[in-house]
Formats: structure tokens, C-alpha cells, sequence
């Protein structure tokens, strides 16, 4: 395995320092390679792990050895692994960990563990997670209340922003991509891990927001980057944003609303509204542009890839592969009668778990803005139709009333119906739009995101697979408008 010194890591680090070893990579790349693949963050999964490359190195908290003093190091490690899809950066995909090393680590770590490295500068130490200890846990904090910069990091916090020290921190174990911890039930600590360079959405577009003065959106407090050492513009690794303690998510509340056969959409229209007004903040804080026919035209071709591709992993779909195309053509067709979109920054990955209802006022308020994570970061900042988010949400009702305790009856497909209308509704009220106005454009995004469906269940919960295939047999029905 591959052990590729960072100068970026080891200039700024004492020579006692692990991260100046040559080989502090090759003595924990065994470790790794057990723990890594089973992670529900690590998007390699199926295809052979064969070795790890180390981007950059930073010790947050040199390990004494002595006594129970724990370390805490910063590693960010390509994995790499065989026949790479197209997206796969070169050299591999980026993760950044944070391992905690302790000579002997209490028995409450021990789910945390990754074992005790056979040689190499961490010898004699056990590695683990270090998202799981507290008292690393809030050393991060720390470093995130005081800005500055070691080794290959750099700290960042609003200067207006009071961050109390000694809040304790506690893991949220329902994350996938991404790992997050909140403090005392004041912050949320978002760390990423799959990296690629440059900012993050999730921070980009919250800051944008607050700064347009949009309440729909958690105000990022502070944040922590990588930063070249030629300088550039740095990546984005954690942020941190207020915590919406006693708030519900959406789904949740959908879910509670289904089981006991209540009435949606006086909580969907208002919902609308929210998403309405942060597309309209930005808008208006961040650069916009027109889609045209070539513009249209890519669209429509890199939807027909994705419905072949997924056709060709999930063979029940390809029956309807002819209407399906229909939607994706219909989109192309706007663009060569001289029709073209707004196109603005979107959410990009908009669905009932990513919005809360806050216990107080009962507002709602929208999170998570990274995207889909398994897109590429230049993809997921390039600006798109709003209805993308739009035609997203409304999957995302479909996907409650077939999913939750009515299965899929007659009355909860009726819920779906009518909170679907609500939402479309309340969308136009506050945004001056309805988005069903554009019935080609709703009707191949939501097509688009059925299709993206199929696969992500075919893949991952097979058993949920019914799910958007009943969307695909509809969305192929002659004369379905997709947005009803």
C-alpha cells in the first residue's frame, strides 16, 4: 500500500510528531482496509479496496503515551480501488478521518476501535474513532470557537457567532454519508467524508442565505477547511450550524399524519412556501443564468444515459423505456422551439428528511444543502432548474404514502394526490410560479429523479424497489402530467 508523504502535513509538525513518519500510513493501511469498506459513508462498497494514498496528515492533539492522555490526528487518504467508475477522481476517492490513539482507550470506545497499529510511530497506541470520544469530540469544538490555522487546517467562525465552550457532544447515528455531531443541543457538527476540493454547498449556500437574511435556513456558525499549500481555493471539511432542538422532520411528520389517516396539506402548503422562498433568496444572492437549446439538449441526453444505464443494472425497467425517453425528448423539444429556463443554486437533493418543522412557531426550515453526495462537487454547485427541487419533494410525498403504515391504498395514494397539489400550491403563492406550469419540464425531472430511485433501491433496499417502480408505471401512462 502507498504511503505518499504530505509536505502540506508534515512542514508545520515537530519531529516527535506521527504525521512526520514515512510510514504512518503503511503501519495503519491494514487497520484501515478492515474498517474503512464498512462504513455507510465509504461509496466504494463492491468493488476491491487495494490500497490507501495519504493526501495530508495533522495532529490536532499529539498522544502523550503516558497515562490516559489520548491523541487526536486529521488524515485525509485516497482509497484505491479496482476498476474505478467514470466519476471516481484519478488516484481514487478522497475520505477524511479522525482518528483518536490512546494507550489503552476506556471500555465505552471499544465499539470505536480499529485496532493497535504492528509498527510505526503509533506502535504501543489503539486507534480509533475519534468521533465517538467526547473528549475529542470537543477539542473540535474548541478549535472551532478559536479561528486559526495547523498544519494542512484552517478554523473559521462568524465573528458575530457565540460559541459557549465545554457543550457536550453526542453522535447522530442515522447518517449516511456523512458523520455529525451535536453539542449540548446547540450546534450541529456536519463532517464530511468523502472529500473534493473546493467549497461545499452545505456551507456555500447557508452563508449565501443568511447573508440574503432568509430564516428558512440554519446560518452556518463556523466551519473548517483543508487549504492547499499553492494556494487555491480551499476544501470545505465540517461545518457547524445551530441546532432546531424538539424540531420534527418532515418525513416523520408525513409518516405521523399517515398513520392516523390525517390531513397533509395545510402542513404541505406551507412548505411550499418555505422551499419557494429560499429558490427566491438564491436567486437574488447568487449568479443565475438562461437554459437554451444546447443547454436543454445536454440535459435531456445525460437523463437518456442515466435511464439506460439504470435499465441496464435493474432489467424490470426496461419495459418502459420508450415512454420514459418521451419526457427526456419532450424536454430537448422545448429547447428547439426557441423556449428556455431560468436556471438558479437549488438545494439539489430536496425530499421530506431534509426539511424540519421547528417546535417553536411551527416553521418550517430546510437543511442538508450538499446535494446528492454521489454527484460530483462541480455538478452539485452548477446552477439548474428550481423545479428540479420541486419535482424532488414531490417524489418524496409519493414515496410517504407508499411507504408508510396505509401501504399504498386507495386513500393514501388520494393523500399523495391532494399534498402534492397543496405543496405546488403554496409554491406559487410565494414564489410567483406554479411549478406545474411548465408540465414538460416538471414531467422529466420527476421522471429523472424515479429513475434515480429505481437504482438507489435496486442497489441498497431492495425491498423498497416497488416503490418507484409503481412512480415509473405512472410517469409512462399516457397522459400523466407527473406533477399531479
Amino acid at each position: 500500500m502507498s504511503d505518499t508523504a504530505s509536505t502540506r502535513a508534515t512542514r508545520h509538525a515537530p519531529d516527535r510528531s506521527p504525521v512526520a513518519a514515512p510510514d504512518l500510513l503503511s503501519s495503519l493501511a491494514p487497520l484501515l482496509a478492515e474498517w474503512v469498506p464498512r462504513q455507510r459513508w465509504f461509496a466504494g462498497k463492491g468493488r476491491l479496496l487495494t490500497g490507501f494514498a495519504l493526501v495530508s496528515a495533522t495532529e490536532l492533539l499529539p498522544g502523550t503515551g503516558e497515562g490516559g492522555a489520548p491523541g487526536l490526528l486529521h488524515l485525509l487518504v485516497r482509497a484505491q480501488q479496482s476498476a474505478p467508475p467514470s466519476r471516481t477522481p484519478a488516484g481514487g476517492d478522497c475520505y477524511q478521518l479522525l482518528l483518536g490513539t490512546h494507550p489503552a482507550p476506556p471500555p465505552h470506545l471499544a465499539p470505536a476501535v480499529l485496532g493497535r497499529p504492528a509498527g510505526g510511530p503509533l506502535r504501543g497506541r489503539t486507534v480509533y474513532d475519534a468521533l465517538l470520544d467526547n473528549r475529542l469530540c470537543g477539542l473540535l469544538l474548541e478549535r472551532l470557537r478559536v479561528p486559526g490555522r495547523i498544519g494542512a487546517l484552517r478554523f473559521c467562525r462568524e465573528p458575530d457567532v457565540d460559541i459557549p465552550s465545554g457543550l457536550t457532544a453526542r453522535p447522530i447515528a442515522v447518517e449516511q454519508s456523512n458523520s455529525s455531531l451535536v453539542y449540548g443541543d446547540t450546534f450541529i457538527l456536519k463532517v464530511f467524508r468523502r472529500i473534493e476540493p473546493g467549497i461545499n454547498p452545505d456551507l456555500e449556500l447557508p452563508r449565501a442565505l443568511a447573508a440574503a437574511r432568509c430564516a428558512r435556513v440554519p446560518a452556518p456558525a463556523a466551519w473548517f477547511e483543508s487549504v492547499p499549500a499553492e494556494g487555491g481555493e480551499a476544501t470545505t471539511l465540517g461545518v457547524l450550524q445551530p441546532f432546531l432542538a424538539g424540531s420534527t422532520d418532515g418525513w416523520q411528520l408525513a409518516l405521523n399524519a399517515l398513520a392516523v389517516r390525517a390531513d397533509f396539506t395545510r402542513s404541505a402548503r406551507a412548505l411550499g412556501h418555505a422551499t419557494a422562498e429560499v429558490h427566491t433568496a438564491l436567486a437574488q444572492a447568487l449568479p443565475t443564468t438562461e437554459l437554451r437549446r444546447p443547454q436543454l439538449d445536454a440535459i435531456a441526453a445525460q437523463m437518456n444515459e442515466r435511464l439506460e444505464a439504470t435499465a441496464r443494472a435493474v432489467p424490470v425497467l426496461q419495459p418502459y423505456r420508450a415512454p420514459l425517453r418521451a419526457a427526456f425528448d419532450a424536454l430537448a423539444a422545448m429547447g428547439h422551439d426557441g423556449r428556455s429556463w431560468a436556471a438558479q443554486r437549488i438545494h439539489g437533493d430536496l425530499h421530506l428528511g431534509q426539511t424540519l418543522r421547528t417546535a417553536e412557531g411551527g416553521r418550517w426550515a430546510l437543511i442538508d444543502f450538499e446535494g446528492e453526495p454521489a454527484r460530483p462537487l462541480a455538478e452539485r454547485r452548477r446552477p439548474q432548474p428550481a423545479v428540479r427541487d420541486v419535482a424532488a419533494m414531490l417524489r418524496s410525498f409519493d414515496y410517504a404514502a407508499r411507504s408508510g403504515p396505509a401501504g399504498g391504498d386507495p386513500w393514501a395514494l388520494d393523500w399523495a394526490r391532494r399534498t402534492r397539489a397543496a405543496y405546488c400550491l403554496g409554491y406559487a403563492e410565494a414564489g410567483g410560479l406554479d411549478p406545474r406550469s411548465a408540465p414538460e419540464l416538471m414531467r422529466a425531472y420527476e421522471t429523472d429523479k424515479a429513475v434515480y430511485e429505481v437504482l438507489y433501491e435496486a442497489r441498497h433496499r431492495p425491498e423498497w424497489l416497488a416503490v418507484p417502480m409503481a412512480a415509473i408505471r405512472r410517469l409512462a401512462a399516457p397522459g400523466d402530467q407527473g406533477a399531479g
